[in-house]
């Protein structure tokens, strides 16, 4: 696990050491770099594989093909033995397979990577940067067309330290992030950065850039076998996906939540590991937030090496160090806690594998069961019904927006967002102060993201099979799998995610729907799969969510630093937010999922904007 970054252009090698130092916390162990011809590549490397070997970056036989490499290939040794036995290899590492491989097919060796990863390629002889993303975004790349040339990195810090960029903001990212609580799509909320999307590479040649699509996921259903073919090959595939990611040179454990992704995957890597699996829980003191008692019970019945991280109110004291290594504002307060079990963590392993995707390609989410029956029974029967009450709840906000939802009549208007965007466009009217309100061109731009992946019958599936692609293409890589990444490599960890090996993923995708959420139960066949291996106290559980206290993160630690932050001598010196609605908002129960969320998006947004836009220091 690494930190690449490059360009192409008018830039000077010391910017290369610039965006290399900002990414140290990426890969300790080592670090190069080449320059040459107004083309840079630089890398901070992790030593996982081939720790003796590996430096980077790292070049072919006769040193026209460079390349930076930051992920895990997991089926490179197969590759190299039957597609590279014509090449000389300095190396027994992964890296060198790509390169070579790119040697071979050009852009199509992606199609032969299963893994993880972002990677860039310099071939000198066509003057060409490919740069790649993995199909599911585990890993991150930045890149930035600006008036020095091209420009590119795993963290969008690393491109602002070569300041080829203005720290100024995007407002239509603004606009997406205060309705999703992250930036989805190739925007960042620096305007002129944008992200490489997931399964996406980009070739800049001859000044001029191209991005493609290389892969997808296809909806075609294998309808006619029984639940136990499914679940006897999904217990297959997941555990070839976990015995494949076990390959370390370096201490390795899990994640352990307690929920069914986590315990089912212990399961398995108890099976094949040959050692107690070192296992991770995050805990909080006590009520409904803790999980940790079911993480013990998972524990002792596989024989794991378990630690338990409290997390207590003054976890917040970490808050500006975590936005500063997220780069980019997510109002997801989980980072917290993940930030820290990860720094406990890496006193153990360097790898670590979690659970992430689960839910995504297994119709986890209670939200899907919302959407699914409001789609069916609404407006037609419960629409009438609902809108005679609906004024009764005015002062609710989570009864009011699921009256919304259910009295949709238009059911193309991304009625998605009428419950679970974080602000609505008439709350967005309300919240917005003038330095903002005539900036927003489109706030109906969040909707049309919603109805391309949602509504649009040509895609294929059912409503379900849709309801999962949009949260794959949004709210896996810019919260879920952003998260993961950005947490576990602020302390040189590396996270591994089995549930999102593609070919186990696109197996999944052909499960029938009515395997995946049966009647009110989710997953119900992971749950299948799991008899006979978890404790049934862990597969009968409903799905608890990772959660964390933010009402009483508020009432301690938080209240004096969120006081002074949202001050009506800052929030109209900014002109962003108004007050009076603010204000408004801080006065409201944060019990309440609606006003804890918005808040925090909020909160969110100006600890980033203070770090990255008015370069405050961390302490």
């Amino acid at each position: 696990m690494c930190g690449i970054s490059g360009f192409i252009g008018n830039f000077a090698e010391s910017d290369l050491d610039k965006m290399n130092n900002e990414m140290v916390h990426r890969g300790p162990d080592d670090y190069g770099t080449y320059f040459k011809n107004n083309v840079g590549l630089a890398h901070r490397r992790l030593s996982i594989i081939d720790i003796a070997g590996g430096h980077q970056p790292m070049c072919n036989e006769d040193g026209t093909v460079w390349i930076v490499f930051n992920g895990e290939i997991y089926n490179f040794q197969d590759l190299r033995r039957e597609h590279l036995e014509n090449h000389e290899f300095k190396t027994r590492c992964d890296t060198e397979v790509i390169l070579h491989l790119y040697e071979e097919y050009g852009e199509k060796c992606i199609e032969y990577l299963r893994g993880m990863f972002a990677f860039a390629i310099w071939d000198e002889k066509k003057r060409k940067l490919l740069i790649v993303r993995d199909r599911f975004g585990i890993k991150p790349l930045y890149y930035a067309k600006t008036a020095k040339g091209f420009i590119f990195a795993s963290e969008l810090k690393a491109i602002l330290k070569t300041d080829a960029v203005p720290r100024k903001i995007d407002k239509e990212a603004l606009n997406l992030y205060l309705s999703f609580r992250y930036v989805p799509g190739s925007r960042t909320m620096i305007d002129g950065v944008q992200k490489l999307e997931p399964a996406q590479y980009l070739i800049y040649q001859n000044g001029h850039t191209v991005v493609r699509q290389y892969w997808d996921l296809n909806f075609h259903k294998d309808q006619g076998q029984p639940e136990e073919y499914y679940a006897d090959k999904l217990t297959d595939l997941l555990k070839e996906a976990i015995e494949m990611r076990l390959i370390s040179e370096v201490p390795l454990g899990a994640y352990l939540s307690g929920g069914l992704d986590s315990s089912f995957m212990v399961g398995l890597m108890s099976q094949v590991a040959g050692e107690p699996v070192k296992t991770f829980t995050a805990g909080f003191d006590g009520g409904w937030h803790d999980e940790s008692s079911y993480a013990d019970i998972v524990a002792k019945a596989f024989g794991t090496d378990h630690r338990l991280l409290k997390t207590e109110a003054d976890a917040l004291s970490v808050l500006k160090k975590v936005i500063w290594h997220l780069d980019e504002p997510l109002a997801d307060a989980a980072t917290i806690p993940t930030f820290l079990l990860s720094k406990l963590t890496k006193k153990y392993v360097t790898v670590i594998l979690s659970g992430e995707g689960a839910d995504e390609l297994l119709a986890g989410y209670d939200k899907y069961k919302l959407m699914l029956y409001a789609d069916k029974y609404s407006p037609s029967f419960c629409g009438p019904l609902f809108s005679a009450f609906s004024n009764l709840f005015q002062k609710n906000i989570k009864l009011q927006r699921g009256f919304n939802l259910l009295c949709a009549k238009d059911r193309k208007k991304a009625n998605y967002l009428d419950f679970f965007s974080v602000f609505t466009n008439q709350e967005k009217q309300l919240l917005l102060g003038p330095e903002l309100k005539d900036l927003i061109k489109d706030l109906d731009e969040p909707e049309k993201i919603v109805n391309r992946y949602l509504y649009e019958e040509e895609r294929g599936g059912d409503f379900l099979d849709r309801l999962m692609y949009l949260d794959i293409k949004t709210w896996l890589p810019n919260d879920v799998l952003l998260k993961n990444d950005k947490m576990t490599m602020a302390h040189s960890l590396e996270a591994r995610v089995p549930f999102l090996d593609h070919k186990f993923a696109e197996f999944l995708i052909t499960i029938p729907s009515k395997y995946k959420l049966k009647g009110l139960v989710e997953k119900h066949i992971l749950r299948k799969a799991m008899k006979g291996l978890v404790p049934k106290t862990i597969i009968n559980r409903r799905k608890h969510g990772f959660t964390v206290p933010i009402a009483q993160w508020m009432q301690n630690g938080l209240k004096e630093y969120v006081t002074n932050l949202l001050s009506k001598d800052r929030i109209n010196s900014l002109g962003f937010w108004n007050f009076e609605y603010i204000n408004k908002l801080m006065e409201q129960n944060l019990n309440n999922d609606f006003y804890k969320r918005q808040l925090w998006t909020i909160i969110t947004f100006e600890v980033w904007h203070k770090i990255f836009i008015e370069g405050e220091k961390l302490e």
